[in-house]
């Protein structure tokens, strides 16, 4: 098992275990900082279950005992200290939800920050700065990233649209052209409608920019992909941080992309800022 797994492991195995090794989990995921200054039986003692308890846990997260269990801990909280903490327990008050999903969104935006390909990131720039369109392909939560994307490209003086639905995606890619760019956005990255209407628009002769996870078939089909790995806890409870994710890694996007246009378009960003204060209410 790699180290930044651990709690990864221990929140996705948490609702088939074993009552007393639950407590032990739920201890854990609490007070992860603890645990490796601690011996096994003080934390059969804290977890109020038997030191054996504690050892049938560790082998069932894939680890040969406390010690190497204390090993991959600490390792994982050197790297990310708040990596997997989102496990939400039937017990958390507000104040611990809160806690677990602010701190896991941070981590995995900071991950993300670190890990994902600058090259990638200026291929994408350059092909959509110069496109004659773009248009952002997604379902589900990722079709709110897609539409939210459309915004904000539309304001910098693009063609840009966003489609959901699976017949308009085709019809959208078959109406493509070489120079234009389909971003087709994906947490899965194995939805296969949105992998067809990628090969269409790859037909045509349109840049496809790939958004999801590494060595997914999204992003080895697509002709700049942008890799975008996180580790979600499959809990009941848990939010999507993918999501919030890819709506940085646009926004990334759409920074470059302004960057390029240079004056002209602060400009007429200015402008539309005027002229959407004017909509505004004032203030009694």
């Amino acid at each position: 098992m790699k180290p930044a797994e651990v709690t990864q492991k221990i929140s996705e195995q948490l609702s088939s275990m074993r009552k007393s090794e639950r407590k032990v989990a739920e201890y854990i995921l609490a007070n992860p900082g603890e645990i490796i200054h601690m011996r096994i039986v003080d934390l059969a003692t804290e977890a109020q279950v038997s030191e054996p308890t504690v050892v049938r846990f560790c082998r069932a997260v894939g680890c040969s005992g406390f010690q190497e269990f204390k090993l991959n801990l600490a390792q994982q909280l050197a790297s990310s200290p708040s990596f997997g903490q989102i496990a939400v327990t039937e017990s958390d008050t507000i104040a611990e939800y809160k806690r677990k999903v602010f701190d896991s969104t941070v981590d995995t935006l900071l991950n993300v920050r670190d890990k994902i390909d600058n090259r990638a990131l200026e291929a994408a720039v350059t092909a959509i700065a110069a496109a004659k369109r773009v248009e952002f392909f997604g379902f589900g939560a990722s079709g709110a990233v897609a539409s939210d994307a459309k915004h904000k490209f539309f304001r910098l003086q693009l063609a840009a649209a966003a489609h959901s639905d699976h017949h308009m995606q085709s019809m959208s890619a078959m109406g493509m052209e070489p120079g234009d760019v389909v971003v087709a956005i994906s947490q899965s990255g194995r939805t296969s409608s949105l992998l067809r209407s990628m090969e269409m628009a790859k037909a045509q002769g349109a840049t496809v920019i790939g958004l999801g996870p590494s060595g997914s078939p999204v992003t080895r089909k697509s002709t700049i992909p942008l890799e975008v790995d996180v580790e979600e806890d499959i809990e009941l409870y848990t939010p999507l941080s993918s999501r919030i994710a890819h709506l940085v890694v646009i926004d990334v996007l759409a920074i470059g992309v302004a960057q390029r246009k240079g004056p002209q378009l602060q400009e007429h960003l200015l402008k539309l800022k005027k002229g959407l204060y004017n909509l505004r209410e004032e203030k009694h």
